[in-house]
């Protein structure tokens, strides 16, 4: 249902993996909406129709699922681990930092290069001013680079080729020295998302603050499975809004009020995706919600650990069009654990 977490490829995973990696601009009536601090019940803006801001409630109350706190050495170990491996895949070459742009191309020919008149400008000293020119017909893209320009494709310089977008299965990737770009699809719309592996955002991470590990942010919740499946809708930060799947739903106690989170699902094998919002948002976390990932759930029961809970790719890029956590899913509750915002975030 999402790109890992500790992944930046253009890939999709699973049956329905990839929408969460998706970037763009950033409306700012979207985000002031979703970034309003989560429980303060004032808006920070004017929504999208698209989105829905509600006050927060908890749950009505069912039985009891608690916290059931781990050993604590073993624990903070496998935090530990986690939050080294999240860190070394934003440090990639080729993760959420590299992204230095998104573009969305029109009917017919449209320019690429770093020269601004272009459609696609790409970084100045790192192309020719004219690289070549992407033509769309409805889905289709071909690139025709410019002799010379040095665009390549598995290594090898390219003069024609039809791309293939990240909804067609494996993305063509093109590279011009340290950029990369390819198709991604919105909808009806087409892009052209842009990496470049030596970004000063890159070069300027260091890591994320985290909440303290606590054991006691590590519950076995109930899973209620929805019968008969059904879809939810997904609203991003682009204004607009898709029905995912959702597998069923996350029911956790704490301190004694029951809450609850409709899951999407993660991969083929049965594992969870969680998009939720918590009072944190906007002040210690970052503002538009944050994700976890579970493992499957068995004989009814699925471990949650939001000591786990991590940044959407829109807390550090100002190109992402990330999902937003959907109204059900805003808990009337501080979750102090994970990550924290990074910086003063982008969106």
């Amino acid at each position: 249902m999402r790109t890992s977490a500790l992944a930046s490829s253009p890939r999709r995973r699973g049956a329905t993996a990839g929408w969460i990696a998706l970037l763009g601009v950033v409306p700012a009536a979207a985000f002031a909406a979703a970034s309003a601090p989560a429980g303060s019940g004032a808006p920070a803006g004017s929504a999208p129709s698209s989105v829905t801001v509600v006050h927060f409630a908890p749950a009505e109350p069912t039985a009891p699922t608690a916290s059931v706190a781990p050993d604590e050495a073993l624990h903070r170990k496998e935090i530990e681990g986690w939050r080294a491996e999240r860190l070394a895949g934003l440090k990639k070459d080729n993760g959420w930092f590299t992204l230095v742009g998104l573009f969305w191309l029109h009917e017919g020919e449209n320019r690429f290069g770093s020269d601004p008149g272009n459609v696609v400008i790409l970084p100045q000293g790192k192309a020719p001013a004219v690289a070549g020119v992407l033509v769309r017909h409805g889905n289709d893209v071909e690139l025709r680079a410019e002799p010379g320009a040095g665009v390549q494709h598995d290594g090898k310089q390219v003069a024609t080729l039809a791309l293939a977008s990240d909804a067609k299965g494996p993305t063509t990737v093109l590279k011009l020295g340290s950029l990369s770009f390819y198709l991604i699809k919105r909808g009806d719309r087409l892009g052209v998302r842009v990496k470049d592996s030596q970004s000063p955002a890159l070069a300027a991470f260091h890591g994320i603050e985290s909440f303290p590990i606590d054991g006691r942010w590590r519950v076995v919740a109930r899973f209620e499975p929805h019968q008969p499946p059904k879809k939810i809708p997904i609203a991003n930060v682009l204004g607009t809004t898709e029905d995912q799947p959702s597998p069923g739903v996350v029911v956790f106690e704490h301190e004694g009020k029951t809450y609850r989170l409709d899951a999407l699902t993660e991969s083929d094998d049965g594992s969870l995706f969680l998009i939720f919002a918590d009072q944190t948002n906007g002040r210690e976390s970052y503002g538009a919600g944050r994700f976890l990932n579970t493992p499957a759930p068995k004989d009814g029961k699925v471990v949650v650990d939001f000591n786990k809970a991590y940044n959407p790719p829109c807390a550090f890029s100002a190109f992402a069009t990330c999902p937003l956590p959907p109204p059900q899913n805003r808990l009337a509750l501080r979750i102090e654990a994970g990550e924290k915002k990074y910086g003063d975030g982008h969106h």
